[in-house]
């Protein structure tokens, strides 16, 4: 597999040369300055490219091209947004960057209640907490309709969580859910985000999953001739928030989406910390069922607790069978050799720990720091190293 980074531009806190001393080849990134919506120029991926090739690393996977809301629910303006995305598409083959991962989630990206979650280590973690959420969505939100969602014991707890916040601790609770995340769309306040996610509701499942295939059915033959293997990220966390649908959270979701518009550049990122948040989602056996349809792997770790809350755990300390997971995945690798296909998976170690003098830091995306990405970097490579040594005296 190849090693790469994601890097959030010339903002971001860790520089390219830092990816460089990781060790990683491939970069992961997008064009953030580019609103949601609006076609990329060829002259801006170029001016990217160079700038990621003039440090030795190769863009490897464009992460992402946000799709419009207007897209998902098919209202407003989604057929200008479409035909944007697929000059996109178009540009990105031509300045030679092969795989997009995207998302399909409605509202929101990807979801958690703390961003400054401590460990027993004092290091901090991201975490997904079902209490704080119920607290927000049902107490603070007052989301029509949300009590039902929620087991009487846990409404309980909710309602007992919110009552001892300060306003501070609700403030901060509400900004973590809805003020965006790295790689989102962007924030909300309460009242649009109440009318997006009743506009969702009222969508549905079987909705939504239409538009997304709807979506498929528009760009993956711009896709296929452009040369470049689109792979959907799935839902984080895989199961529905708000009341709002979810299509991209199990191997049955896969399977639908895989079939319903049958083509190489229709593919899957095995994200296994967002897929692994549910403890029925065996990912071993994912990563051998869709093995040729993977083009991205994103490897990190989570802690599941009962009631459907998680933290990000140590790359290798969690519920993910994390060495299961990369053997299946060089398995894949040695058939696609032996098939003839050249491209290998490109992986990168993800939602790392905050570590040492980045706790506190500005600037520093959630998630996304250098020290703990670099140790979960190395515990992976590790993993890496091992199988691929045994598979050599196998040979031998």
């Amino acid at each position: 597999m190849q090693e790469t980074w994601r890097w959030f531009g010339p903002d971001d806190t860790v520089s390219l040369q830092n990816i460089v001393q990781a060790g990683a080849s491939g970069v992961v990134t997008s064009l953030h300055h580019i609103p949601t919506g609006e076609a990329w120029p060829l002259a801006e991926l170029q001016k990217r490219k160079a700038e990621i090739e003039a440090q030795g690393l190769e863009w490897s996977v464009v992460e992402s091209i946000p799709l419009h809301n207007d897209i998902k629910t098919r209202s407003g303006d989604y057929q200008r947004h479409i035909d944007n995305y697929k000059e996109s598409l178009r540009n990105v083959g031509a300045a030679g960057v092969a795989v997009v991962c995207y998302n399909f989630m409605p509202v929101l990206d990807w979801t958690r209640t703390s961003l400054d979650y401590e460990l027993p280590n004092a290091s901090r973690a991201l975490r997904f907490e079902m209490t704080d959420f119920a607290a927000y969505d049902v107490y603070m939100l007052e989301r029509a309709g949300a009590g039902e969602d929620y087991d009487p014991d846990l409404l309980a707890s909710a309602r007992q969580r919110f009552e001892a916040m300060s306003e501070g601790e609700r403030k901060l609770l509400e900004q973590n859910i809805i003020a965006g995340l790295p790689g989102g769309e962007g924030a909300y306040d309460r009242e649009s985000i109440r009318a997006a996610i009743a506009e969702f509701i009222e969508l549905g499942t079987e909705g939504l999953r239409a538009h997304l295939f709807a979506f498929l059915e528009a760009v993956i033959p711009v896709a296929e001739a452009a040369g470049v293997r689109m792979c959907i990220h799935p839902d984080d966390p895989p199961f529905s928030l708000f009341g709002l649908p979810r299509v991209v959270s199990t191997a049955a979701d896969a399977h639908a989406l895989l079939d319903a518009v049958p083509s190489p550049s229709n593919g899957l990122t095995l994200c296994a910390g967002s897929y692994g948040a549910r403890g029925d989602n065996d990912l071993t056996a994912m990563a051998r069922e869709f093995g040729p349809a993977i083009h991205f792997v994103h490897l990190r770790n989570v802690k599941r607790e009962p009631d459907g809350s998680f933290f990000e755990a140590e790359h290798l300390a969690g519920d993910n069978d994390m060495v299961g997971l990369i053997e299946a995945l060089l398995d894949e690798e040695t058939r696609r050799r032996a098939e003839g296909r050249s491209d290998m998976i490109p992986m990168r170690p993800d939602h790392g720990h905050l570590l040492g003098d980045e706790i506190g830091k500005a600037g520093v995306n959630p998630g996304y720091s250098f020290a703990g990405r670099l140790k979960g970097l190395a515990e992976l490579r590790g993993v890496l190293h091992t199988l691929e040594t045994l598979r050599r005296r196998d040979q031998e």
